[in-house]
């Protein structure tokens, strides 16, 4: 009687096993399409910031806003750049790019790295 019941209880573990193996794949294979689709998302993303680090695009510091010159500068947020729109609402128009180094926080260097982004 004893082996009877255990027979029974292994065939009913093997069934169970069995029946759920078919759920627990499609969960799997849903969380694996998952994955790829974030990791397709994310390769999305990089392609466009690399695309636009490549693209040096230029800014006037005497139109630009403060996000404008934020987003465009490099190593420049949005504090330098409210400080370089103070600086030019207080003193008028930069005569040249050279007068950027007068703005308090914006130093020899990094008026330097920026200067292919930089026009009147």
């Amino acid at each position: 009687m004893k082996q009877g019941v255990k027979a029974f209880c292994l065939a009913m573990v093997i069934a169970c096993g069995l029946t759920s193996y078919p759920a627990l794949a499609v969960q799997s294979t849903a969380k694996a399409e998952a994955v790829t689709a974030k990791a397709e998302n994310a390769a999305a993303k990089d392609k466009a910031v690399k695309a636009d680090e490549g693209e040096e695009r230029t800014v006037s510091i005497n139109n630009a806003s403060a996000e404008e010159l934020a987003s465009a500068l490099n190593g420049v947020g949005m504090k330098k750049a409210q400080a370089i729109v103070n600086y030019r609402d207080e003193n008028g128009p930069f005569k040249s790019v050279e007068d950027l180094k007068q703005v308090p926080g914006m130093g020899n260097s990094l008026v330097e790295r920026n200067l292919a982004r930089i026009k009147l």
